[in-house]
């Protein structure tokens, strides 16, 4: 089987309390801003990373598990067997995204994907931020899944490219090198790349 992106109009399996929250404020916004007599879009944004990003905050997700596991000299934790892929979306394009949203008389009412159109296996992203960071550290494949936990994450973003011209410029694994070059700047609770 070959994985394959995720388009707007799949129905949508919420397993976690985040999931549904989050399809909730996007069900809200779609149902209650033409009510009002206002225009609303939803924006499903991916896995955002860019300059400043605090790595230390949780809810940054594997960038911020692996690059604290590195910072403290641990190799990055793989779960599974490392080739889950994801969809990673630098801030510039989410910014273009969004202005892009705001100015399109077609985005009202619409719901967008907002990646970069390129997916990576996990192993991939670990070593491209191991490399950031100037470690020369392997990660360690643990074979265990957890519960939760989605296989394959990569945007279909085909409906917002051709409906409101959206062209993502930026690329994981440029910013990880040029990353690597300014070097890691210590944060105020970690690491910030």
């Amino acid at each position: 089987m070959v994985p394959v992106p995720t388009p707007e109009w799949k129905r949508p399996a919420l397993a976690s309390v985040y999931a549904i929250s989050k399809y909730v404020q996007e069900s809200l916004t779609l149902s209650l801003a033409p009510a009002y007599g206002m225009e609303g879009v939803a924006l499903r944004l991916w896995n955002a990373y860019g300059p400043g990003q605090a790595l230390s905050n949780p809810y940054t997700g594997v960038l911020a598990i692996f690059a604290s596991r590195l910072h403290n000299g641990q190799p990055p934790m793989i779960f599974e067997d490392g080739e889950q892929r994801r969809d990673f979306v630098h801030v510039e394009d989410v910014a273009q995204a969004f202005l892009l949203a705001l100015e399109h008389e077609k985005a009202s009412g619409g719901v967008y994907n907002v990646g970069s159109g390129r997916d990576r296996t996990v192993t991939e992203v670990a070593e491209l931020l191991s490399e950031a960071m100037n470690r020369s550290m392997k990660p360690e494949i643990t074979c265990k899944a957890r519960l939760g936990d989605i296989r394959h994450c990569i945007a279909d973003i085909s409906k917002i490219q051709q409906e409101l011209g959206y062209a993502p410029r930026k690329d994981f694994s440029e910013w990880a090198r040029r990353t690597g070059q300014m070097g890691c700047k210590a944060g105020g609770n970690g690491p910030r790349l």
